[in-house]
């Protein structure tokens, strides 16, 4: 019994060694913080089942379970992500604290932006670039992975790189540029100051509003320095999900990577909104969440660790 106990003990310290890497794997791969947690889950339920005699890397073979299983379901939620009410945006995550330090180099890959670009890509292309880009596995290493021969994936890896620096955004800003302007949004947000906003706004910025059809939303794309600015100074005046304004807190956080917003009222997190910059500092595109089911994560508020290992 001793002897089958001390096994369990370090099976499950094997696992939790991986962990962080696992949930990184799964989040980038499906882009839901509930979703990946689940996805892990599942991975130490096969673990813990399988024949471990002939496992000679254990991180390489936890890598391939999280992998195959993320694949599976991220191909099984693809049609409901294809019938969503209104835009579709990832599900954001609470980065900051000392459980994520060793992440901020990699912010990019976790980005609210990035997980919009990787959802063009089909399932597998998604897994092999996260794989490979992300995490620098070898071809042969995720062709066991993903259970496919080196040479298709190969060519995933090359379709889904050519892909992504496309669409990928082109411009990054010194972090403390981007906090200094987030707080100056949110400062002139709060106050109603739509100049100050027109400021920040580049003239073609873009608001993406996720209310998976649970609260009112945008279901198009809102366009143009003027209409958005609109948008975010009326915070500061109107009523918003049965919250009046002076019971509404926002508070900087770091959301995927880097700085956001997180909205709250009546004892629940109501939206997150982060955003992306061009060359000059400006505010290009702004990611704003509302779904109930997407803001999970950041109400727990746990920050989680994406680093690459």
């Amino acid at each position: 019994m001793t002897h089958l106990s001390s096994e369990v003990d370090l099976d499950q310290q094997l696992f939790h060694r991986h962990r962080s890497l696992l949930f990184s794997v799964a989040y980038r791969v499906l882009g839901s913080a509930a979703d990946a947690e689940d996805t892990v889950q599942d991975a130490w339920i096969k673990w813990s089942s399988a024949d471990r005699s002939h496992v000679a890397d254990p991180k390489a073979y936890l890598a391939r379970i999280v992998s195959n299983l993320a694949l599976e379901r991220l191909r099984s939620t693809r049609h409901k992500r294809e019938t969503y009410v209104g835009p579709w945006l990832p599900e954001p995550i609470l980065t900051g604290g000392d459980a994520a330090a060793d992440a901020v180099t990699d912010a990019e890959s976790v980005s609210i932006a990035m997980l919009v670009v990787l959802e063009t890509l089909s399932p597998l292309e998604r897994a092999v670039f996260v794989l490979k880009e992300v995490f620098d596995f070898s071809h042969a290493e995720i062709a066991q992975a993903v259970e496919r021969s080196e040479v298709a994936v190969r060519q995933a890896a090359h379709r889904a790189r050519e892909h992504v620096r496309a669409r990928r955004p082109r411009f990054t800003v010194d972090r403390s540029r981007q906090r200094e302007i987030t707080e100056h949004f949110l400062a002139a947000a709060s106050g109603g100051d739509v100049n100050s906003l027109m400021e920040l706004l580049s003239p073609d910025v873009t608001l993406w509003t996720d209310g998976g059809g649970k609260v009112r939303q945008a279901l198009r794309p809102v366009v143009g320095a003027a209409t958005v600015a609109a948008w975010f100074a009326a915070i500061g005046t109107v009523t918003y999900q049965g919250i009046a304004p002076a019971e509404m807190t926002a508070v900087l956080a770091e959301i995927n990577g880097g700085p956001g917003v997180v909205f709250a009222g009546a004892g629940r997190v109501i939206a997150t909104v982060t955003f992306d910059f061009d060359a000059d500092g400006r505010i290009t595109a702004i990611h704003n969440v509302a779904n109930p089911e997407k803001l999970r994560a950041v109400a727990e508020g746990t920050a989680h660790s994406i680093g690459t290992g």
